[in-house]
C-alpha cells in the first residue's frame, strides 16, 4: 500500500527519487556556472584584444609626454590630437622665419599669413590643446593652448582694424608710423620678454619628454630671447643692429619649424604603423620623476 503526504505526493520511494532530482540540479547549477566562466573570458578576451599595450617609449612619442596613469581608456576610442598641433605650429612657425630673415623679399613681420596665424596657428592648436586636455595630457594641453593664445594674439596686433600699432602713432591710426615708435617697440619687447619666461619654464619640463621636443623649445626660447633684445635695441635708436638681431631670431624660429615637422612625420609614421620609426631620441627614462621615486602625491 503506498502511503501519501499530506501534498499528495508519494513517499514510496522518496529517498532514491530526492538524490536523483539533487543530481539533476547539481548538474544544471555546474551547466550555468560553466557557461558564465566561459562567457567571462570571451569578454576577457575580447577585453583584452580591444586594448593597446605600447612601450613607455611609444607612447612618450605619441603624446609628447611620459606615460602616466589616467582613467577610462579615451586613448585607445579617439585619435590622437598631438600631430595635428604640431603641424599647426610648424606651418606658421616657418613662413615666419622666413618673413623676419628677410628671405627674397619677404618682410612686414608677416602680415601676408594673418589667416593662417588665426585659423590654423590660433584655431587648430586650441582645439588640440582641449583634446589633450580630455586626454590627459596636462603638459601638451597647457603648451598647445596657450601657443595657440600666441599666435591668436600676434595676429590681433597686426591686423590694421585692431588698431593695436596705429595707436602709437601720432595720428592715432597708422600702422606704418605706429610700428616705427619708441613706445610700441619697447612695448612689444616686455610682451616678448615674458614670453620668454614662460618659454623656459615650458623648455625646463621638456627634458622629460625627447630631445627633438626639448630642440624645439630651445630654438623657441632663443627666438623670443632675440626678438625682445632687437625690439629693446631698436627702441633705443640703433635700426641696423635691431634688424640684424631680428634676422637671428628669423632663424632661430625657421628652424624651431623645421624640427616640428620632423616631431609631425614621426608622429604620422606612428599613427599608420609604418614599418619602421624616426628617432625622437627619449628623455622620459634618463630623469625619474617625483611619483616615480616617491610614488602618488598625497595632497594635504
Amino acid at each position: 500500500m503506498t502511503e501519501f503526504s499530506n501534498n499528495a505526493i508519494p513517499l514510496e520511494g522518496t529517498g532514491a527519487a530526492t538524490t536523483d532530482a539533487y543530481s539533476r540540479g547539481n548538474a544544471a547549477r555546474n551547466k550555468e556556472d560553466a557557461s558564465l566562466n566561459s562567457r567571462e573570458d570571451v569578454l576577457s578576451r575580447m577585453r583584452t584584444a580591444q586594448s593597446i599595450t605600447m612601450s613607455p617609449e611609444l607612447f612618450e612619442k605619441l603624446y609628447l609626454s611620459p606615460e602616466r596613469a589616467v582613467k577610462g581608456n579615451l586613448r585607445q576610442t579617439f585619435a590622437n590630437p598631438t600631430p595635428l598641433a604640431i603641424l599647426s605650429h610648424a606651418v606658421c612657425a616657418c613662413p615666419l622665419g622666413c618673413d623676419l630673415l628677410g628671405l627674397r623679399g619677404s618682410g612686414q613681420f608677416g602680415a601676408a599669413s594673418i589667416g593662417a596665424y588665426v585659423f590654423i596657428g590660433g584655431l587648430l592648436l586650441i582645439i588640440s590643446g582641449i583634446f589633450e586636455f580630455f586626454l590627459g595630457n596636462t603638459f601638451s594641453f597647457v603648451v598647445f593652448c596657450s601657443f595657440g593664445g600666441f599666435w591668436l594674439s600676434f595676429a590681433g596686433t597686426l591686423i590694421p582694424s585692431f588698431n593695436s600699432v596705429g595707436a602709437y602713432s601720432p595720428t592715432g591710426d597708422s600702422q606704418v608710423l605706429g610700428i616705427s615708435t619708441r613706445a610700441f617697440q619697447a612695448s612689444f619687447a616686455f610682451y616678448l620678454c615674458f614670453w620668454a619666461l614662460l618659454v623656459l619654464v615650458l623648455t625646463i619640463c621638456s627634458l622629460r619628454t625627447n630631445i627633438a621636443f626639448f630642440l624645439l623649445f630651445v630654438c623657441l626660447e632663443a627666438t623670443f630671447l632675440c626678438l625682445t633684445i632687437a625690439y629693446f635695441t631698436l627702441a633705443e635708436g640703433k635700426y641696423a643692429l635691431g634688424q640684424n638681431i631680428v634676422k637671428a631670431g628669423g632663424g632661430c624660429l625657421l628652424t624651431c619649424g623645421l624640427i616640428g615637422f620632423y616631431i609631425f612625420i614621426v608622429l604620422m609614421l606612428v599613427a599608420v604603423d609604418f614599418p619602421f620609426l624616426l628617432p625622437v631620441g627619449d628623455l622620459s627614462h634618463l630623469m625619474k620623476g617625483y611619483q616615480q621615486k616617491h610614488g602618488p602625491i598625497k595632497v594635504h
